[in-house]
């Protein structure tokens, strides 16, 4: 009888999985030929989904044998094999005849290990949203009793939720006031210097060297940054979010600095791509889908226009990390005769409905160049929204002055055009009091703010990215969608599992009330756009590859409308991350449901 994996049993082995998964190798064994092994276990993995109906079987365990079913007939097809370049059934076949390939890694060994506990329904079922109450009770004895479980079950999220400090805490607003003035002392300003946009940009912090000046800077995030800039790689941080960066490091800050301190694996790869000429930087595809310079398109009804090709601050997961050369490059504006050439595509294109001003960041340009681009794109009679892409709400927030909020203001027509803001808050300890003032103005001039956040491993613990949401929805910014990590190389150390995000949305996210839990999680495919995460229709488990790693075939958004090919991607391996997280000092029990999200 295959035994449960123990709630302290974090090594995963061969023998174990053998264990486990005792009656599919003694099939397997018996089998002559790995097509033969292959009808087998997929009749085995059948009969298991079909036997439910014939066992006392709680719900949730029901739907680990279903969604486990569905991932084991995926992984041991043809089809995923010609795709994915690997055979798991061959993997399985030849363990069975005890020639394991020496290739396969502990990581592959867990995923399988969970996969045949959950299919024969002995994987862990309850997570930190689920509740129980007796079945003997109905009526108000019934609803009384799930109040109960439910007042326990606020008080779990809750005991999480405390965990992760903000911007709006008293103590949070005491350390960055000190953080100020420490930064105006070394540049000998004023008060009045700090809430002054411009002021901000001309002091925006281009040399690593320079940071120690303001805040603590460990040996490790110095030398990247040294690294960096002998490589020529853009890096930039205004004065006020260098104010939100602790002056002792205890862990509070991990993610905003994570958002402009590279770590050495990007610098490295990136210096590599940047040698090479690699397309690969380019990871949408953006040439692919640029049909005149300035503009991307990936949609019918909405085009992206970049006019400006710089930031005040790069953030370095920056899906244009490829094409910025510095931060505020004095030729970081396209000339205006290319923006109306660019404008002039939009007009003679009258499906395009929607313009989202993107870059580099458009709110870094000086007012006169704002205004005359928005009126431009505001001249073209089809447009019904204008969007505005800008982290400068997180960096910059004083940015949003009375002039130019008065501006957007004017740009808004009633049942002819809106006009919005969409920004990037990324972690909870970016939400600051100076970010609400700038949120108030905008709403108080009929403009709403959305906000788009990447699921990156600083804001992945439990309940990490629900702390930022609630906080979000006090301040006025509505949750709009949650990113998946890009695949990109460079980036890889801050990628999260796509099972991370599926079991942060059903587990954690469904318990916050509706209208702070709006956002749509995503995967960008390269070249087509979003893929909607929630839909297991719109991707395909492939396999598990001999280190873990989960490969995915996404379906593009217009697969229902024309023919196109679909885009596989190579995952996290999960256990990689688990022990990550457990570095980082998380209890990983508390994430054992991870391997059941596909």
């Amino acid at each position: 009888m295959p035994r449960r994996v123990s709630k302290k049993h974090h090594t995963f082995s061969l023998e174990l999985l053998k264990e486990v998964a005792g009656e599919v190798f003694r099939v397997l064994s018996r089998a002559r030929t790995v097509n033969v092994a292959r009808e087998r276990l997929i009749n085995m993995v059948s009969t298991w989904q079909l036997d439910i109906s014939q066992r006392q079987i709680v719900e949730g365990h029901v739907v680990r044998i279903r969604d486990c079913a569905r991932a084991l007939r995926s992984i041991l097809s043809y089809h995923a094999e010609e795709l994915s370049g690997f055979s798991v059934m061959g993997a399985l076949y030849d363990i069975a005849h005890n020639k394991p390939d020496p290739e396969l890694k502990e990581g592959f060994f867990a995923e399988m290990i969970h996969l045949f506990l959950g299919v024969q329904g002995k994987a862990k079922v309850l997570a930190p949203g689920d509740y129980l109450i007796s079945d003997k009770l109905s009526g108000r004895d019934a609803a009384i009793a799930r109040s109960r479980e439910l007042d326990k079950l606020w008080e779990n999220v809750d005991r999480f939720l405390h965990r992760y400090p903000h911007g709006l805490m008293e103590e949070t607003i005491a350390r960055r006031i000190a953080n100020r003035q420490k930064i105006l002392s070394v540049l000998s300003a004023k008060d009045e210097d700090w809430y002054d946009w411009r002021w901000q940009l001309r002091n925006v912090v281009k040399d690593p060297g320079m940071l120690a000046k303001y805040i603590p800077v460990g040996r490790r995030e110095l030398e990247s940054l040294e690294r960096a800039k002998a490589f020529n790689l853009a890096f930039g941080v205004t004065p006020y979010y260098l104010s939100l960066m602790d002056q002792k490091q205890k862990g509070r800050d991990h993610s905003v600095r994570a958002q402009v301190i590279p770590p050495k694996t990007y610098v490295q790869r990136m210096r590599e791509g940047k040698l090479r000429q690699e397309c690969s930087l380019d990871f949408m595809l953006e040439i692919d889908t640029s049909p005149i310079d300035l503009v991307t398109r990936r949609y019918p009804g909405i085009v992206i226009l970049k006019p400006y090709n710089t930031c005040p601050q790069i953030c370095v997961y920056c899906q244009r990390n490829w094409e910025i050369q510095g931060v505020l490059a004095d030729d970081a504006l396209a000339p205006r005769k290319k923006i109306r050439e660019a404008v002039e595509w939009i007009r003679a294109h009258p499906a395009i409905r929607e313009v989202l001003i993107t870059g580099g960041d458009p709110m870094a340009m000086h007012d006169e160049d704002l205004q005359w681009v928005l009126e431009e794109v505001a001249s073209v009679p089809t447009v019904e929204r204008i969007r505005i892409g800008t982290r400068t709400l997180v960096t910059m927030p004083m940015r949003f002055t009375p002039e130019v909020v008065s501006f957007l203001e004017s740009l808004h027509v009633p049942l002819k055009r809106d006009i919005c803001v969409v920004t990037h808050v990324q972690h909870p300890y970016e939400v600051t009091l100076e970010m609400h003032q700038a949120v108030d103005r905008l709403r108080n001039a009929r403009i709403p703010i959305y906000n788009q956040n990447v699921f990156t491993f600083y804001v992945s613990r439990r309940f990490e990215a629900s702390c930022l949401r609630i906080l979000l929805k006090r301040i006025g910014i509505d949750p709009y969608y949650t990113f998946n990590t890009k695949g990109k190389e460079e980036t890889a150390e801050y990628r999260v599992p796509i099972a991370r995000l599926l079991q942060e949305q059903k587990e954690e996210a469904r318990l916050l009330p509706g209208l702070v839990r709006t956002d749509e999680t995503v995967y960008n495919v390269p070249g087509l756009g979003k893929n909607y995460l929630r839909a297991i229709q719109h991707r395909q488990l492939l396999s598990i590859l001999p280190d873990g790693s989960r490969v995915y075939e996404f379906h593009p958004w217009e697969k229902n409308i024309a023919g196109q090919k679909t885009y596989v991607s190579v995952d996290v391996p999960i256990l990689d991350y688990l022990r990550r997280l457990k570095e980082f000092g998380e209890d990983v029990d508390d994430y054992e449901t991870i391997w059941y999200y596909f």
